[in-house]
């Protein structure tokens, strides 16, 4: 699939889909919040990041996207030491109430543990914990999953810090209205921490990679890796960083309050197509 200034094709069963959503007068599906976050890493002169495949009875299965999931409950009313930007700072960068903000921070560093065995917490506000991936940790993990035990409880029972401040905010995607199952997904990018390694523990990915993004989007490109659009524009973007250090830059300044919605573009000649707006 190829995604430029114009958008991109539209497969023929959501035009379908969105045709008849739009002729019966149907109403928009209210967004689940969400978070996903890019994991990357160094790889030589280039850096890389990590993706999972759903499995194929999920939702969106067989596709490659990054760790990440609705936002619990929970994550608004957890009370847990807190590194970095407070919830009212994180307020301003993601155009909600600070609540909502403490919410999605928690939800993606909660889900990037969950799905990937990365916790981005620490002793103390400068310091990360290091390998997570012993037997004890295992059984924290899966208590956290099956939502037997809260992620401020995992925290403060082993003394630690949710480190706000490794989330750097990228961009905000709703899925487009015709679309029975729809989230308001904030993307983060977050730096795999020094002495952690990620691990396939999510049930539910089957398959899990550390890749370029210039390498997926190729990948991608040629029908190796099935993608949806956020994942491919998200790529594309940290790409053209350049480099680690070019990542955090363009994270300063980016716009992750302004939600970006796909919009279907029925013309009444011409090919259909998804334009970003």
């Amino acid at each position: 699939m190829t995604i430029d200034s114009h958008g991109f094709p539209a497969p023929p069963a959501l035009v379908e889909h969105a045709r008849r959503f739009r002729a019966e007068g149907g109403t928009p599906a209210r967004p689940r919040v969400a978070a996903t976050v890019l994991l990357l890493r160094p790889a030589g002169d280039d850096f890389e990041v990590y993706v999972i495949r759903r499995v194929a009875a999920m939702a969106f299965g067989g596709v490659y996207a990054f760790p990440g999931g609705g936002v619990d409950p929970s994550d608004s009313a957890a009370h847990l030491d807190w590194a970095g930007p407070e919830p009212a700072g994180w307020a301003g960068r993601l155009g909600v109430a600070p609540d909502a903000a403490q919410a999605v921070v928690c939800a993606a560093a909660r889900e990037v543990f969950e799905e990937s065995g990365v916790l981005l917490a620490g002793p103390d506000p400068s310091t990360v914990v290091g390998d997570v991936s012993g037997d004890d940790w295992e059984s924290a993990r899966q208590d956290l999953e099956a939502r037997r035990r809260g992620f401020a409880d995992l925290l403060a029972g082993r003394g630690l810090t949710l480190r706000s401040d490794l989330l750097l905010p990228w961009s905000r995607w709703i899925t487009p209205e015709f679309e029975p199952r729809r989230f308001d997904t904030y993307f983060f990018v977050a730096l795999l921490p020094t002495g952690q390694r990620t691990r396939d523990v999510s049930g539910e990915a089957d398959h899990t990679m550390w890749v370029r993004p210039t390498d997926a989007l190729a990948r991608a490109e040629a029908g190796e890796l099935t993608m949806l659009p956020p994942t491919l524009v998200t790529l594309a973007e940290v790409a053209a960083a350049g480099d680690l250090a070019g990542v955090a830059r363009a994270s300063a300044t980016r716009d992750a309050a302004t939600p970006i919605t796909p919009r279907l573009d029925l013309p009444a000649d011409g090919e259909p197509r998804f334009v970003l707006g």
